[in-house]
C-alpha cells in the first residue's frame, strides 16, 4: 500500500513540475485493447442504465432526477457520509432535506419515474461493489462518490486522513470492480478545477492535456501539470493518476470532468415537490462562495470575503452540473481512446466582484477576514470549456435574477442557520492559524450603496472602508 502511494504522488510531481513550451495538436493515436463484454446491447437511441455513487449529495442528487427525467434508469448509490459530517459538524442542510427513500418515492409520485436507492461504502465494501455492478450491468457509473470540500480536508488529521482514505480507496475500488466484473462501462467522474490550482497560469488553461517537447526534440501530449491547493484536491490529482493507469492497462472508457464552483439549489427536477428539494451547505467547510454570499445576505450578515477577495474562480450552475454530465454519458469515449477530459466551467469571476454584486443588490457590508488558505492573494484564471460548447451547452451565467431563487430558499429557512458556522474554522496550516491568532479573523469592512451597480452587475461599486477591531485594538 505505501508503495503504491509513493508511486501515484511521484508520478502526480513529476507532473507538477515539468513545463515545456506549447506546440500545435498533432493526432493521438489510438491505442489497441483486449474486447471487453459489453454491459447490454443496445440500439443507438435506446437509453440507458446509469449508476450514480454519492447520489444523495448536493451535486448527485439533481443529476439523479436530471438523467431519470431524461429516460434513463438510474441506481443512486451512496452511504449516507455526507450527512454523518453534518452531525459530525453540528450544522445540517440549510434545506431540510428527506432520507433518500423519502426522495425516491416522491420522484415517483410526481413523476412516474422509478429511482432506487442502495446503501454501499463502495470505499470499504470491494466485494459488495462487484457483485452490484455484475448483478445490474451499468452502462455507465457516474462518480461523484468523494468527500467534496477542500476546507474540511484541511480541518484536522482526522479529516485529512479521511479524506485521502475515503476518496482513493473508493476510486481504486471502483476501477478494479469495473475491471473484474468484465464489463464494458463507463466511468464518468466528477473532478475539480483546482487540479489545475489558482495561481496565474500565464494563459487558457486547455482541457487536460498539453504538447510538450520532450529532451532530445521529441513531441508529447502529457496531463497538465498539477498544482492541487489542498488535500481535497490532491485526492483530485491523484485520482486522475489511476485513470491513466486503468486507462492505458485495462482500456477502461473514462472521463474525468473538471467542474468548477456549483452555485444554485434547485433545478427544474427538484422544485416539483417540497420533499425533492436539493441541499444547502453555508458553512464555513461546505458552503460554496456564491451561495454562502447569498445566504448571508438573506440574514443580514456580512458576506465573508477572504483575503482581498482578489481570488479568481470557475462558476457553474447546479442545472448546467447535471446537463453536462448528460452530454458527458451521451457522448463516451471510443474503446482505446485515451481518458477524456472536460472543463466543465460557465465562467470565471473574481471573488471580491462576485460579493460587490450581491451586496449592491441587498446592502449588506462586506467583511474581509483573514484568509484561512494558503494561497495567492490575487490570481487570474482564463480557462477553455470548448467541448462542452461543442457538445451543445449553453451555459447559465451569473445573473441577478437567478439569485432571487436561492434568496427566496434562505429567505424561507432562515431560522434553520446555526450563525456560529457560518465563519472558516479550517485554517490550511500552523502558519495561516497563527496570523489568524494574532491578527484576528476580520480585518476590515466595507459598506455597499444598494444600486450602484444598476447599469452593470459586474462595475466596481462605489465602496466606504471602515477598520474594525483587529486582535483587540482598533
Amino acid at each position: 500500500m505505501r508503495t503504491v502511494a509513493a508511486f501515484l504522488v511521484a508520478s502526480a510531481s513529476v507532473c507538477s513540475a515539468f513545463t515545456a513550451p506549447r506546440l500545435a495538436r498533432t493526432p493521438r493515436a489510438v491505442r489497441p485493447t483486449a474486447a471487453r463484454q459489453p454491459a447490454v446491447v443496445m440500439a443507438a437511441a435506446e437509453k440507458k442504465k446509469i449508476v450514480v455513487l454519492g447520489g444523495d449529495g448536493f451535486c448527485g442528487w439533481p443529476t439523479t432526477l436530471h438523467l431519470s427525467d431524461a429516460g434513463h434508469e438510474v441506481i443512486m448509490v451512496d452511504n449516507l457520509s455526507r450527512r454523518n459530517i453534518d452531525i459530525e459538524l453540528g450544522c445540517s442542510s440549510l434545506t431540510p432535506i428527506e432520507s433518500p427513500e423519502v426522495r425516491c418515492k416522491a420522484w415517483k409520485e410526481v413523476s412516474g419515474k422509478d429511482v432506487r436507492f442502495v446503501n454501499i461504502d463502495v470505499a470499504k465494501e470491494y466485494h459488495v461493489m462487484l457483485k452490484f455492478l455484475e448483478d445490474e450491468k451499468p452502462d455507465a457509473v457516474i462518480h461523484f462518490g468523494e468527500q467534496r470540500a477542500a476546507p474540511y480536508s484541511m480541518r484536522n488529521d482526522k479529516a485529512k486522513r479521511y479524506t485521502i482514505d475515503n476518496n482513493l480507496s473508493g476510486t481504486h475500488n471502483l476501477l478494479c470492480a469495473i475491471v473484474e466484473s468484465g464489463l464494458d462501462i463507463h466511468l464518468v467522474h466528477l473532478g475539480t478545477m483546482g487540479v489545475y490550482g489558482y495561481g496565474t497560469s500565464g494563459g487558457e488553461i486547455p482541457e487536460g492535456y498539453i504538447d510538450v517537447i520532450l529532451p532530445g526534440g521529441r513531441p508529447s501530449k502529457i496531463l497538465h501539470p498539477a498544482y492541487p491547493g489542498s488535500i481535497y484536491h490532491a485526492t483530485k490529482v491523484l485520482d486522475a493518476t489511476l485513470f491513466q493507469f486503468y486507462n492505458k492497462n485495462d482500456g477502461l472508457r473514462i472521463t474525468d470532468l473538471h467542474q468548477g464552483i456549483v452555485w444554485g439549489t434547485n433545478t427544474p427536477q427538484t422544485v416539483l415537490d417540497e420533499r425533492l428539494i436539493n441541499r444547502f451547505d453555508y458553512d464555513g467547510d461546505y458552503g460554496t462562495v456564491l451561495n454562502r454570499f447569498l445566504m448571508q445576505s438573506a440574514l443580514g450578515i456580512p458576506l465573508t470575503v477572504y483575503g482581498t477577495g482578489g481570488q479568481t474562480r470557475a462558476l457553474i450552475h447546479i442545472t448546467d452540473t447535471a446537463k453536462c454530465i448528460e452530454l458527458a454519458i451521451n457522448n463516451p469515449p471510443e474503446t482505446g481512446a485515451p481518458v477524456e477530459i472536460l472543463n466543465q466551467v460557465a465562467e470565471t469571476r473574481r471573488v471580491r466582484d462576485i460579493a460587490q454584486m450581491v451586496a449592491s443588490k441587498t446592502g449588506t457590508p462586506l467583511s474581509y477576514v483573514n484568509n484561512p488558505r494558503n494561497e495567492a492573494s490575487e490570481n487570474e484564471l482564463d480557462v477553455s470549456n470548448e467541448k462542452f460548447r461543442n457538445l451543445g451547452l449553453d451555459p447559465i451565467t451569473l445573473d441577478e435574477r437567478l439569485f432571487d431563487e436561492v434568496t427566496t430558499i434562505c429567505q424561507k429557512y432562515k431560522d434553520r442557520c446555526v450563525l456560529d458556522k457560518v465563519m472558516p474554522t479550517s485554517y490550511w496550516n500552523k502558519k495561516r492559524t497563527e496570523d489568524i491568532e494574532t491578527k484576528g479573523a476580520v480585518l476590515s469592512t466595507e459598506e455597499v450603496i444598494v444600486g450602484t451597480e444598476a447599469d452593470s452587475p459586474f462595475q466596481q461599486a462605489t465602496i466606504t472602508k471602515e477598520d474594525v477591531k483587529v486582535g483587540g485594538k482598533k
